[in-house]
């Protein structure tokens, strides 16, 4: 669980669920199927990320990175994605969104976690994103100045001002997407759900990889099983309501 004591006290008088996001973050689309499936009334404070609205001193004030979603429950400020849908499970457990083998569970969405910069990033930027959210000089040097994240300050310094990425950047993005999703597909073989017939956290935490992955470009074509547990998953209301009510078709961001 990470929990952040933020410098922009306002956050801390907060009664209740908050959630800051943003409609196109992939990470932001874990949170809000979750809160939906908890059925947990919470307060939307949306960020638009094509408008750099993310990139502001009282927004780094709530979370440091500069990132979404932040979640804040009761002024206790929560971020990165799949730390706070293990705490919602945890701290509201009905209806249980966990599996009798946590430890496996847990396991997913750890590599979620683990690929997001060096693969899942990469391959969005430089697909899609990273023209259309080109910093101006102005705009990298404010970002510069807030982001104390040398791992985050990296990956945007490969595409600031006349920078793309390298196509071995690509090519190593894409080979890790390539194991996991891999790894995934011979997972979902005979099972409704990651975790068998039980839909669970890692269910979560892996299918907003699929929808936007997919969107830019990425060939699911040799995975069966991962595009039958994606159509599964687009017919439930939490991905209506947390993903395509915010992003209708992210291929046309």
């Amino acid at each position: 669980m990470v929990v952040i004591v933020p410098s922009n006290k306002s956050v801390e008088s907060f009664e209740g669920l908050h959630l800051y996001h943003g409609a196109i973050s992939n990470c932001s689309m874990r949170v809000r199927i979750a809160l939906i499936e908890k059925g947990l009334d919470w307060e939307s404070h949306h960020l638009d990320l094509l408008k750099k609205e993310n990139i502001t001193e009282e927004y780094f004030g709530i979370n440091p990175n500069g990132l979404v979603p932040t979640l804040i429950d009761n002024g206790v400020v929560h971020i990165e994605s799949n730390d706070i849908i293990d705490y919602l499970d945890d701290v509201y457990p009905e209806p249980s969104l966990r599996a009798e083998n946590n430890d496996e569970m847990m396991e997913w969405l750890h590599l979620a976690a683990a690929i997001h910069v060096p693969a899942c990033k990469p391959y969005v930027y430089a697909t899609k994103m990273a023209a259309k959210i080109k910093k101006t000089a102005e705009e990298q040097a404010k970002y510069d100045a807030l982001q104390k994240n040398q791992e985050l300050k990296e990956f945007h310094d490969k595409h600031s001002g006349d920078k793309s990425f390298s196509t071995s950047d690509f090519d190593k993005a894409k080979a890790i997407l390539g194991a996991c999703f891999a790894k995934l597909e011979m997972t979902l073989e005979g099972r409704n759900w990651i975790m068998g017939d039980q839909f669970t956290l890692a269910d979560i935490s892996w299918i907003p990889l699929h929808f936007v992955i997919d969107a830019c470009g990425y060939d699911f074509g040799k995975f069966p099983n991962v595009q039958k547990w994606a159509a599964a998953f687009q017919t439930k209301e939490s991905y209506q309501q947390g993903v395509l009510k915010w992003c209708p078709d992210f291929s046309q961001v």
